[in-house]
């Protein structure tokens, strides 16, 4: 079957971390970049680098790729010139066992069982022990004269083996006589640890980077701080696809397109800065586009941006395009935007899924088959569309941990399995592009209904009483913050006030504001959403306000994945 003729697969993984660093003092509030990268980054390089075919579009966030460098810049410090690790998480694997006030005691233990208990626990019999210990003193704090530093040594030690990721596990000979000891580890093998995990975050920028050179990955990016542009510009553009949805007291968020624009342009220079190339393609923070929104990145130099399916439907239905319709229809084509020279994709929000909530459940064999067997229907449905094209959209990072051994066999199959495939050609959004310029125009999509791919609306960052106060605060800030730009902030002053506001500006707080979140994420997010403002008032010379002090929500859900991903659909 000649290419042109063949089903047109993207995967494309979304890598996302939120800032958890102070600006002001450098210090980390939360693990999760680093543990990431040398689980997920580390994985998902490895598979693309050794599997034959293997082809994916990799998005990610510039806040995280500046977090990957600084981690592995401090880490190099520490173990090259003995400078403090500014991790907490990090630095007590690193220290000498030392004895600790209770709360610090019992605050270490607490971050080691902050894991997927069946799969990052469970497996390891010597982990599994010493967190069975762990939760009952957890509970039971009056045996905690009882334990010793070593107890939280190999605690520490556990949970980042756990964290390493399973091509590490199966060819670092030092990670599997790390795991084969068990016990009674020494300030050598966590200095050796830590060595190893320096390796791993360290490598990260340069594989993906190596992945984009020979062909094997599209990069791509998203908007700075991974802001919701489309409110940024216009806080009512919520009202498109929820008419009747609450809005903050605050009708306008200020100068929300030239942030818009910042976020922009910030985000390409970092992408540059790391991966020597301009990005071509975006994927707008959590899908959130809008007119403004795809009007800025065509001005802007993108070629393609991508969105969710409901998105589509939305946009389609309000032009009167989508009575009766099959998915064949209208889904799996490229769009041109009002005459832009821009593309626009759409997830297939059934499929996404099914990676990201079901098969982690399934043998991988007959997971991959299931997949096969969709996208095998998808083509004979299309035999005769020559532009159709089927995008899977999705965190790169989350879902992995509720696979077996973080996916390996799942995500080693899927390449192989799609590659070989004579009715697919899996492939990048720019590559298909290119391939296909002097093929049929895409369909022309004049006007797009302002959403994201969750359900389609902003609902998940706005119309809620905490995501709306936590909205007010924000645009507070951000009139201090031009009081002080016209009060003559400048210079380097001015470069730190303006980052410090991006990262107020981003997605990940009110994601998480919300009692349907569990409360424990919930309060961590909650707490560096008021630190980062409070930084900012600091940085342009003003007193924050008291309400800063003052908690803004907390969480009581218990939601899938423990919230970290959501389906594209709401559930009922």
């Amino acid at each position: 079957m000649s290419a042109e003729n063949r089903l047109s697969v993207v995967l494309c993984w979304h890598m996302h971390q939120p800032q958890y660093r102070n600006l002001v003092t450098g210090s980390y509030a939360l693990p999760w970049t680093y543990l990431h990268a040398i689980k997920d980054y580390v994985d998902m390089a490895d598979i693309l680098e050794t599997t034959p075919g293997a082809r994916a579009v990799v998005n990610f966030s510039p806040i995280t790729l500046d977090q990957i460098d600084d981690y592995a810049r401090q880490i190099n410090g520490y173990l090259e010139h003995a400078q403090p690790l500014r991790d907490p998480l990090l630095a007590a694997l690193a220290a000498t066992p030392q004895p600790l006030n209770g709360a610090d005691y019992m605050a270490l233990i607490h971050a080691c069982l902050r894991v997927n208990k069946e799969r990052l626990i469970d497996p390891f019999p010597s982990y599994r022990l010493l967190a069975d210990l762990a939760s009952t003193l957890l509970s039971q704090a009056e045996y905690m004269p009882y334990l010793s530093g070593q107890f939280l040594a190999d605690l520490l030690v556990w949970y980042h083996l756990a964290w390493i990721g399973e091509t590490v596990r199966r060819r670092d000979v030092r990670i599997q006589q790390l795991m084969k000891k068990g016990q009674g580890y020494t300030p050598e093998d966590r200095r050796l640890l830590v060595t190893i995990i320096g390796e791993l975050v360290s490598s990260v920028i340069g594989r993906y980077r190596r992945l984009c050179e020979a062909g094997i990955i599209e990069l791509s990016m998203t908007p700075h701080a991974h802001p919701i542009v489309p409110l940024l510009v216009k806080l009512d553009s919520a009202r498109e696809a929820m008419p009747d949805v609450n809005l903050p007291v605050t009708t306008r968020y200020p100068g929300g397109i030239e942030r818009a624009q910042w976020h922009i342009r910030a985000g390409k220079a970092v992408f540059s800065h790391y991966f020597g190339i301009e990005p071509q393609g975006c994927w707008p923070s959590e899908g959130g586009v809008s007119n403004d929104t795809l009007q800025l990145l065509a001005e802007h130099g993108f070629v393609w941006a991508a969105s969710g399916e409901k998105v589509l439907r939305n946009s389609l239905t309000a032009a009167g395009e989508m009575e009766g319709a099959a998915h064949t229809e209208w889904l799996y084509q490229p769009y041109q935007f009002n005459n832009k020279d821009i593309a626009c994709f759409f997830r297939d929000d059934g499929l996404s899924d099914l990676i990201g909530f079901t098969y982690s459940k399934w043998h991988s064999d007959d997971a991959v088959s299931n997949f096969i067997f969709h996208m095998e229907n998808i083509a004979r449905a299309c035999h005769d569309k020559p532009n159709t094209i089927v995008s899977i959209i999705m965190d790169g990072e989350n879902a992995w941990e509720y696979y077996p051994e973080n996916a390996y066999h799942f995500l080693t199959a899927l390449y192989k399995r799609l590659g070989e495939n004579k009715r697919i050609e899996l492939t990048t959004y720019s590559a298909y592009l290119a391939r296909r310029e002097k093929a049929k125009p895409p369909t022309k999509l004049n006007n797009i209904m302002a959403g994201s791919w969750v359900y389609g609306t902003f609902s998940t960052w706005i119309g809620d009483s905490a995501k709306n106060r936590a909205w007010d605060m924000l645009c507070e800030a951000k009139q201090a913050f031009d009081a002080a730009v016209k009060g003559g902030l400048q210079g380097e002053a001015l470069a730190a006030a303006e980052l410090q506001l991006a990262i107020c500006e981003g997605s990940d707080w009110f994601w998480w504001f919300g009692d349907y979140n569990p409360a424990e994420t919930v309060s961590d997010f909650e707490k560096l959403y008021r630190l980062h403002l409070s930084n900012l008032y600091h940085l342009i010379d003003k007193q924050p306000p008291d309400y800063l002090s003052a908690v803004i929500s907390r969480g009581t859900g218990s939601p899938v994945h423990s919230g970290t991903m959501r389906p594209a659909q709401q559930y009922t």
